[in-house]
């Protein structure tokens, strides 16, 4: 699994980091997520499905086959 963000779409919301704050974070100044595994580990990956899930921005793609 690869997730791959668009910082352009993200609204700040912060649902992401809530959900799977391993994976993702928030910029302290504009609230824009930021990544920090780019290539999760497998007990993550629930986790990260359901992030993407509920992005109000639909910032956050998750590529299955990488």
């Amino acid at each position: 699994m690869k997730i791959i963000v668009d910082e352009a779409k993200c609204c700040g919301a912060g649902q992401c980091v809530l959900i799977a704050p391993e994976v993702f974070d928030q910029n302290e100044d504009d609230g824009i997520v930021i990544l920090l595994e780019a290539e999760p580990a497998a007990d993550r990956h629930a986790a990260v499905r359901e992030a993407a899930a509920v992005c109000p921005a639909s910032a956050i793609q998750v590529d299955e086959d990488a």
